[in-house]
């Protein structure tokens, strides 16, 4: 993937993460980097960064938009042609699909912020073959899912219950 292309998946995803239903746009990550970061970048940067203009990026830049992203700064950069990380192993190599297929689903329910956030948190966790497997415990007890329900978010059953 090209440093562009990963630019544009981040703000994809930080827009969603941010409750926005969409991606962010460039003037939103300029604006939003300057207050919580108290840094700059120009849209006119960042939009050669996107285009491909700017292959690379300064160290500052690069270090600056890892910690607004939240993402390591090794990742923003061009990955070489035909790269893929060989010390994945077969479950953790599936693990990353999964969390990918969870962020596609994030953003195909985007209106529907509740599904949406808990697709995104599930595909953010450090072992999300475990909570999928927790889930299925859960669901296999179907008492169960009010009672966690009722204890975790109770405004949730009220609703319901209306």
């Amino acid at each position: 993937m090209k440093l562009g292309e990963k630019i544009r998946y981040l703000r994809s995803v930080e827009g969603t993460l941010r409750g926005l239903g969409r991606e962010m746009t460039q003037q939103e990550v300029i604006r939003a980097v300057r207050k919580e970061l108290r840094k700059t970048i120009s849209q006119s940067y960042l939009s050669q960064i996107e285009s491909g203009a700017r292959p690379h990026l300064t160290n500052k830049t690069r270090m600056m938009l890892a910690k607004f992203f939240k993402v390591h700064p090794g990742y923003l950069v061009d990955d070489p042609e035909g790269f893929h990380n060989e010390l994945l192993s077969e479950i953790s190599g599936s693990e990353d699909k999964l969390d990918l297929w969870l962020i596609n689903g994030a953003e195909r329910f985007r209106r529907d912020l509740e599904v949406s956030r808990a697709l995104l948190k599930l595909a953010q966790h450090d072992d999300t073959r475990k909570c999928l497997a927790l889930m299925s415990a859960i669901l296999e007890t179907p008492k169960l899912i009010d009672h966690l329900l009722q204890g975790l978010k109770p405004e949730q059953t009220e609703r319901r219950s209306r």
